[in-house]
């Protein structure tokens, strides 16, 4: 197995290659790596070379070449990489909470925000979010109750059988699942107890699709 420092360099190499067509210089190779000093770099490549992880290329600039690269990580760099990803999961941010949705009766559009809402980050990345607790019960066969916090990520569009917050005639928002019928659009309870309600498409707007809940049980 490789040490960390050969492992990193390997694989920094290998990167520059596929990217630029180039092998690195030592300098870039001191910098990626953390040396202070050419002399650990060649340290480094004769280990490589001497194991054929990497290939010199004779009479040519930057005349390295990636053999085959190696099949495990040191375990020195998993765990430091476990470290790194757990950091992200654990790392807290807060989205607006902007109160009740309907997952029953719909309820008066909610316009503004009354507090705040944490979540890992790594739930929250690529998009706009904010959260809502639900009210009634209507989406029950998928796991949603009341009194849950669902986050929901913006959007103006969403697939059929998406979980999506409708807002119909700019007025009423709900939770409800959606699905284009024609010129009509299908808002879908979860529980026997309510109907579906059919609307045309131009009384309905997606404020945002479900992302993910959350449960408190006490």
């Amino acid at each position: 197995m490789l040490t960390p420092k050969q492992y990193k360099l390997l694989q920094y190499i290998n990167k520059t290659i596929k990217e630029t067509g180039c092998c690195p210089s030592f300098d870039e190779m001191k910098d990626a790596v953390g040396l202070k000093s050419k002399s650990g770099i060649h340290a480094l490549i004769e280990a490589l070379v001497e194991r054929n992880f990497l290939r010199r290329l004779p009479h040519k600039a930057r005349s390295l070449e990636v053999v085959r690269l190696p099949k495990l990580k040191p375990s020195s760099i998993v765990e430091e990489e476990k470290k790194r990803e757990q950091a992200l999961l654990d790392a807290m941010v807060e989205i607006p909470l902007y109160g009740k949705i309907a997952a029953g009766t719909p309820i008066e559009a909610i316009a503004n925000e009354t507090e705040k809402f944490a979540v890992p980050y790594e739930t929250v990345r690529g998009g706009q979010f904010y959260a809502l607790t639900v009210e009634g019960d209507s989406m029950v066969d998928m796991g949603i109750l009341n009194g849950d916090t669902v986050v929901i990520k913006k959007a103006q569009t969403a697939n059929n059988g998406d979980i999506v917050v409708a807002l119909v005639d700019d007025s009423e928002a709900t939770l409800k699942q959606i699905k284009r019928d024609g010129p009509d659009v299908l808002l879908i309870p979860k529980n026997e107890a309510y109907q579906t309600r059919r609307l045309p498409a131009s009384r309905v707007k997606v404020q945002g699709i479900l992302s993910s809940l959350y449960r408190r049980y006490s």
